[in-house]
């Protein structure tokens, strides 16, 4: 359960720091209007409040966002972006899920260093 509590929080977190990237991208690379900012800004405080509610220490927290994070990229780029996902990006993406899960589910085990 700590896993998919986890993992969901850690998608709502992708997606805050991915919109907070996007729409500054959208201003300056797409002619987008400057008030694009303000929710960008935002976006990215709400990303940065996110990654708070996790139990763990910070550097394992960034750690494991990571794995997630690239997943969640992933599909924000065939989704918003509109391209084809590759074989290989769909094994890149499990393998980032699967150390964000091995990273996780050491939270709760006693340091052996």
């Amino acid at each position: 359960m700590l896993l998919l509590k986890t993992a969901g929080l850690f998608v709502l977190t992708a997606i805050a720091e991915i919109v907070g990237c996007f729409l500054p991208y959208l201003w300056l690379r797409k002619e987008g209007s400057a008030w694009l900012l303000l929710p960008a800004a935002l976006s990215l405080g709400l990303f940065v409040w996110l990654l708070t509610l996790h139990p763990a220490a910070s550097g394992r927290v960034y750690a494991a966002y990571g794995g997630v994070y690239v997943a969640t990229a992933l599909v924000w780029l065939r989704v918003v972006d509109g391209v084809k996902l590759s074989p290989m990006d769909w094994v890149g993406a499990c393998v980032a899920l699967i150390g964000m899960g091995i990273i996780v589910m050491g939270w709760n085990t006693p340091n052996s260093y």
